[in-house]
């Protein structure tokens, strides 16, 4: 291992923080700037790994990060204008803590210098173009996330959480109807310990692995797999339920009307069995959303929806409306689903939502289709009805059934 000894006279650098990612060939790979960093530095905070990597040296002080990790920041920062240098895993950027601290930190207050990442050196491995692969992170997040990408031939780089993720990972597929799937696991990659092992995820049999390492995954689905667009309007029978769920057609035309974007918050009030929040986080990339139901059997639908259709971070709240919606992030579309009549839902929600929110309410009922009519006369908005005709067995042929008419109220709040 070269020898890093700081340069003499050393002034203070500006920026006075420097995040080096480092991988497992430790400073061997390193380019020079890098290792200048790491040599001026007067105090290196970083990972156990990471500072064992590094050889000690008089006058740095050498910090590995406290549990919780919360403290590391309130540490790092007490520390502004000395010349710090943390370390992390490849590019600080992807995945990293340089993405947390400069959320926290001006730009021109630190430098970044990234090295090749685990996903980056597992797709050279692999041939795998990047554009063409999908990451999940799988560290600190549920793993039934990787169910929403479930295709035909789809590739897939899962950043584990453990050594048996593989194997965790191996049978949530197999469950899934994609045993078939080709799985390649690599630990320690980058390093002189690097080792690749592969299977497929039906036959996986490495209960454990390496704790540091990375799932490649080529989907293979099998005669019982189901794969589900991410459009809107999944069939009925993709959710667990038992009769309270807003049925296909009427939910793609809700949803159309909600009309998700990356990163917004959807409160699905009444949720039923959750199909409008988790058809809500299924459609854009970063959508959040909370279902609020205030029935616990329900609640459970919900929560085996989120995990077996990949959004398992819907947040679930106990409670009825009004009431359960106090203190909730402010977000920036409802849905309506249950409890409409019910007072003051409908105006709390609607003194909730961001300025540009959309408001969706369905009513079945008289009474609630009513109500639709007089919360329209207070804030505006479209009223749509619809009516769902399905072609069902009549004697030797088929006739028309007609489900109960809905009727939708979508509204827009004005900035």
């Amino acid at each position: 291992m070269p020898p890093i000894d700081p340069p003499a006279d050393t002034e203070p650098t500006t920026p006075w923080l420097t995040i080096v990612g480092i991988g497992e060939d430790g400073l061997d790979g390193l380019g020079e700037e890098a290792r200048r960093a790491i040599a001026e530095a007067e105090i290196l905070f970083g990972g156990e790994r990471h500072l064992a990597l590094v050889p000690e040296r008089p006058g740095m002080e050498r910090h590995p990060w406290p549990s919780p990790f919360g403290l590391a920041y309130e540490r790092l920062l007490a520390r502004r204008g000395t010349r710090v240098c943390v370390l992390a895993s490849g590019d600080p950027m992807f995945f990293g803590i340089g993405g947390s601290l400069a959320s926290r930190i001006p730009p021109d207050e630190m430098r970044i210098l990234p090295a090749p990442s685990s996903v980056s050196l597992a797709a050279a491995r692999l041939g795998w173009p990047l554009q063409n692969t999908r990451v999940i992170p799988a560290h600190g997040r549920p793993l039934e996330r990787v169910n929403l990408h479930l295709a035909e031939g789809a590739r897939l780089l899962i950043l584990s959480a453990d050594g048996e993720t593989p194997a965790r990972l191996a049978a949530q597929l197999t469950e899934r109807g994609f045993g078939a799937s080709r799985l390649g696991v690599f630990e320690r990659v980058g390093g002189p310990d690097e080792r690749r092992l592969d299977g497929i995820a039906g036959d996986w049999t490495h209960p454990s692995c390496a704790a540091l390492n990375l799932i490649a995954v080529e989907c293979h689905a099998g005669p019982d797999a189901r794969p589900l667009s991410r459009r809107c309007g999944l069939p009925d029978d993709a959710f667990v339920h038992e009769g309270q769920i807003t049925k296909r057609d009427v939910r793609a035309a809700s949803l159309s009307r909600l009309a998700p974007l990356p990163g917004e918050l959807l409160w699905d009030v009444g949720a039923g069995s959750g199909s409008i929040g988790i058809e809500w986080m299924r459609a854009e990339t970063g959508c959040r959303a909370i279902a609020i139901e205030p029935d616990a059997a329900r609640r459970d639908l919900i929560d085996r929806n989120r995990k077996r259709l990949g959004v398992p971070e819907l947040q679930i709240v106990a409670g009825r409306a009004p009431d359960a919606l106090q203190d909730l992030p402010t977000p920036d579309a409802v849905f309506i689903g249950g409890g409409l009549t019910a007072d003051g839902v409908a105006e709390r929600c609607w003194e909730a939502l961001k300025p540009g929110g959309r408001l969706v309410a369905n009513a079945v009922t008289l009474q609630s289709e009513a109500f639709l009519v007089a919360l329209r006369a207070r804030i505006g908005g479209e009223l749509t009805r619809l009516s769902v005709s399905h072609a069902t067995p009549l004697g030797r042929f088929d006739g028309w059934r007609t489900a109960m008419p809905v009727t939708i109220l979508a509204a827009v709040k004005p900035d």
